[in-house]
């Protein structure tokens, strides 16, 4: 492995921030600000091969180079994090790309947020289905949780899992994520929850839920989303209409043409007005006149 200070210097060779209006007082102040060129690939890979080869403990210490507080001041640390992210992405690296994604995962515990999110964006572009248990401990987290949804979402494999153990004891902006990806990857076996959370408090939950259950064709969904698409605020019954004609669409694909029937005829029936003539005629159109 490497050195510590052979580490330092394969870092201190990503290039320095481009010039800038050092008049500006502001500028002066803040050494981190100006553009980043950063180094041609050839020039990148001369400086992580050597990180990667180094084994765990040489990534561990250019991860110990990060700042808690992200000033732009360890620009250097993290580009070269980033690029190592993407140099085992490559083929014939699997090993390294484990290897990397699990010096990111032991680096993670004890670790400010600011940096135990970097980390974890980093993890969503190297990572497999093995690193989503880490991962989905920070998915409670209020700062943390958007990122550790979205890499699992990114990663996939492991991360419904993840996602359905969270969701019972998630709130806010966390519990509505967790319900927006369930839907995005058709989690029938979250069909249950999506459909209390059809009726929840928070009218984004609501809207989320049931685009979820659109979206995975849930047949046994027919009933609640027809009554949440009679809301009276007008942007929720828009949306909510959207998702009736969504589950009604899948529906007809999946063969299930009593179900699909049903909310169409409920739409071409109940959407009288002017204003939802568009969602009259697709139903009828759909019934075939």
């Amino acid at each position: 492995m490497p050195s510590s200070e052979e580490i330092k210097a394969l870092v201190a060779k990503i290039p320095e921030l481009d010039s800038k209006d050092t008049k500006n007082p502001l500028l002066k102040t803040r050494p981190s600000e100006g553009k980043l060129t950063g180094p041609t690939w050839d020039e990148a890979v001369k400086i992580v091969d050597p990180i990667i080869k180094g084994g765990k403990e040489a990534v561990a210490a250019v991860v110990d180079m990060l700042k808690e507080v992200d000033d732009g001041t360890d620009y250097k640390a993290r580009y070269v994090l980033h690029i190592l992210a993407q140099y085992v992405c490559r083929k014939g690296k699997d090993e390294e790309q484990s290897l990397l994604a699990d010096a990111l995962i032991a680096a993670l515990p004890g670790r400010a947020k600011p940096i135990q999110g970097f980390l974890i964006r980093q993890l969503q572009v190297c990572a497999d289905g093995k690193a989503a248990p880490a991962i989905g401990k920070f998915l409670l987290d209020k700062e943390l949780g958007a990122d550790a949804a979205a890499a699992l979402l990114a990663i996939k494999d492991g991360a419904v899992d993840q996602y359905r153990a969270a969701l019972p004891k998630a709130t806010g902006k966390n519990r509505l994520q967790l319900i927006q990806n369930l839907g995005v990857l058709k989690d029938t076996r979250s069909a249950g929850a999506m459909k209390q959370a059809v009726t929840d408090a928070d009218a984004l939950v609501r809207m989320a839920a049931a685009w979820g259950l659109a979206n995975m064709g849930d047949a046994s969904a027919v009933d609640a989303l027809i009554q949440a698409a009679d809301a009276k605020e007008t942007w929720e019954r828009a949306q909510m209409t959207k998702a009736c004609l969504v589950l009604a669409e899948n529906l007809q694909a999946a063969g299930k043409a009593d179900e699909s029937k049903k909310v169409y005829t409920y739409l071409r029936n109940t959407r009288k007005g002017e204003a939802e003539s568009y969602v009259r005629e697709a139903a009828a159109k759909a019934l075939g006149g």
